[in-house]
């Protein structure tokens, strides 16, 4: 089984932008590829983990979460680092249509993160769960792997919700820094 690490995309790769879609608005956080090619140089499997309630709410659509999703690994790998799988909870509560309504791909729900390890044979005891929000640290938390907030994005605000023990890092560069340079990769 494969150990990995899963990460939050806005304000936690990219800056915190709302309803992020159009490639003209996309702008990395500082060190974020960095951070994303140590992981691969780490051997861990990186799998993107978003919610994508704009579609739900009908300001754009699953083609255009995937035409950022190319464009953000075309950037990533013109710096040398890749993401090896890209998953996006399109629901929300309030939605429309078919994306209107409970789902279990949502976070804080680890839905997600479980259809990851299941589709391509992750450890989730091993993996780390990084995002910029509680339901983040919630996600990983439920999955079983070991949750880290970073404070872009909104982390800064989150923090002082979390539970006791839930590293915090300033950004996803730091997070990385220090999981790959623990003993044993994580």
């Amino acid at each position: 089984m494969k150990r990995a690490v899963f990460l939050d995309r806005d304000g936690t790769i990219n800056l915190e932008k709302d309803y992020l879609f159009r490639i003209v608005d996309f702008e990395f956080v500082p060190g974020a590829p960095e951070a994303i090619k140590l992981l691969n140089i780490a051997g861990l499997f990186v799998v993107v983990v978003t919610n994508q309630s704009g579609i739900a709410r009908g300001y754009f659509t699953e083609a255009d979460v995937e035409t950022l999703h190319r464009h953000i690994s075309e950037e990533l790998a013109a710096a040398g680092a890749r993401i090896d799988a890209w998953l996006y909870c399109p629901h929300h509560p309030e939605g429309k249509g078919r994306y209107a309504g409970q789902c279990t791909c949502r976070k804080p729900l680890p839905g997600m993160l479980v259809d990851a390890a299941a589709r391509f044979d992750i450890d989730l005891e091993s993996s780390v769960m990084i995002g910029d929000k509680r339901a983040d640290v919630e996600a990983g938390l439920a999955a079983g792997c070991r949750p880290i907030l970073v404070r872009s994005g909104y982390g800064v605000g989150e923090e002082t919700y979390l539970p006791a023990g839930i590293e915090v890092y300033d950004d996803l560069l730091s997070a990385v820094q220090a999981l790959v340079g623990q003993h044993d990769g994580i």
